[in-house]
């Protein structure tokens, strides 16, 4: 039964990091998960352990994907109205379109944020192209940081348990 679940929680734990990168799941948090129904299943001091690991190598990644691009996007000039504006249009492009809708509703949420802000095209676009950086960076950072946490559970499964 051990062996079953090991390989259900790595499946689950591959989906959440796919989910990271296509924002369709709660990545890290299903990948949290799946680790922690492992150290459940597992009862021993390393899956807790690991799971501890996990939980601080996660969490951190949750709070730095925050922090880096808002400080990055507030240096150019890019305010928090207009990424919010993308979200809302990002979630509105993915019922409209399904599968892409959410990365055609995005940028253009922000574009025409920036656009009605700034009234003027280059501007708007420059503005645009930072949020889409700063988005890449935020997917990148919880993308790490749930991998190490990945890489973490691996090393246990195939070393010490």
């Amino acid at each position: 039964m051990e062996t079953g679940v090991t390989v259900l929680v790595g499946i689950a734990i591959f989906v959440g990091i796919v989910g990271i990168v296509v924002p369709i799941l709660p990545g890290a948090i299903l990948s949290l998960a799946a680790i922690l129904v492992w150290a459940i299943v597992e009862g021993s001091a390393t899956g807790w352990v690991v799971f501890a690991i996990a939980v601080v190598l996660i969490g951190a990644s949750q709070v730095v994907k925050y922090v880096v691009p808002e400080r990055r996007l507030r240096e150019a000039g890019v305010p928090r109205r207009s990424m919010v504006f993308g979200v809302l249009l990002g979630i509105v492009g993915f019922f409209v379109i399904p599968v892409v809708g959410m990365f055609v509703g995005f940028p253009i949420g922000v574009y025409l944020s920036e656009l009605q802000r700034q009234r003027d095209n280059s501007a708007a676009w420059t503005s645009t192209k930072h949020a889409l950086r700063e988005t890449g960076v935020s997917i990148l950072i919880e993308f790490v940081g749930t991998s190490l946490a990945a890489a973490v559970w691996l090393i246990a499964v195939l070393f010490v348990v």
